[in-house]
């Protein structure tokens, strides 16, 4: 499933938080591991600044250096790995990368080098999710992770269903995670009423809709839940939630239940295809706490380009 798993590392601790993920995944899935280092370059910018060419060799031999440190962790575990330096700008390089060499799943530090922030992940992350599109998994930097990288098992794993085939596809590896570590999978659907917008309250007939509705809902996302109890194995639990906010209840049970890993597509039912990640998605990216593993369900092509990449693209051209 996950056969060549994409390390970046910029020779912070923070950055190192995704290493016994990443061995835990590959002993799941079997694969190999390659430790991404990017050793930044001037931006176009900045060009006309000097370069210290003594400098530079010293930053590359360090880089190198730390590289092979790791290498030699993750071997001793019997873990199959390689390191790769490459230079230019991070973001750019990792997905470039990424793409090249076919990788099937980027573990990537909320923050790095860069240090903490008030912000729930760093630019660096944010630029490559937002044009990798391959699975990726974010580890929040400012939990505390295993001192052994081969200490870490998942717990709790909530899986966000909508009743969606496109949030669906992540069963099947959620199945593996949770058999290979014996975790408790949990399957969330929130049952979102409608929205009746008006200045002033509704009338009676309108909320007795509104609520003929959600329970017309509540009864399907029930059914479905059976549904899938039948077609999946394993030690399973389901949370079924009515309440006008999904992201927010999604969080609330993300908490409740201590869930250690969460998985789910990029879209679901809602879900198009002129950009990358669905609300719900963005949603977890932006404000949430636990290791989030998301499953890319579109290829670059299949992506409307922003105007500021057709802009890009037309300059390029001339």
């Amino acid at each position: 499933m996950f056969e060549d798993l994409l390390v970046p590392l910029d020779g912070s601790s923070l950055a190192e938080c995704v290493l016994p993920h990443a061995v835990a995944l590959t002993r799941m899935f079997g694969g190999r591991v390659t430790l991404l280092r990017v050793l930044e370059t001037l931006r176009p910018a900045e060009r006309g600044r000097y370069v210290d060419p003594l400098d530079w060799h010293i930053r590359k031999a360090e880089a190198t250096a730390y590289l092979d440190g790791v290498l030699s962790r993750l071997r001793a575990l019997e873990i199959e790995a390689r390191t790769a330096l490459v230079e230019g700008q991070p973001a750019e390089q990792i997905i470039d990368y990424a793409r090249s060499e076919k990788v099937s799943l980027i573990l990537l530090a909320s923050h790095g080098r860069s240090g903490l922030s008030g912000w729930n992940i760093s630019s660096v992350v944010q630029k490559t999710i937002l044009r990798a599109y391959v699975p990726t998994m974010i580890v929040r930097a400012y939990h505390t992770t295993p001192p052994d990288l081969d200490g870490l098992r998942y717990g709790n794993v909530l899986v966000p269903l909508d009743g969606s085939q496109r949030a669906e596809c992540v069963l099947p590896l959620a199945s593996v995670l949770t058999r290979s570590h014996a975790s408790q999978l949990i399957l969330a659907h929130v049952v979102c009423k409608p929205e009746v917008p008006r200045r002033s309250p509704l009338a009676k007939e309108e909320a007795t809709l509104v609520d003929q509705i959600t329970e017309c809902n509540r009864r399907e996302a029930a059914r479905y839940f059976d549904q899938l109890r039948s077609r999946l194995s394993g030690s399973i639990e389901t949370r079924l939630i009515v309440d006008r906010d999904v992201t927010a209840a999604l969080h609330e049970v993300i908490e409740r239940e201590h869930v250690d890993l969460v998985v789910l597509s990029a879209h679901g039912y809602s879900g198009g295809s002129r950009w990358p990640y669905g609300s719900v998605a963005l949603n977890l990216i932006a404000y949430g706490v636990t290791p989030l593993l998301i499953v890319q369900d579109l290829r670059p092509n299949q992506v409307q380009k922003t105007e500021a990449e057709i802009a890009l693209t037309e300059s390029k051209g001339h």
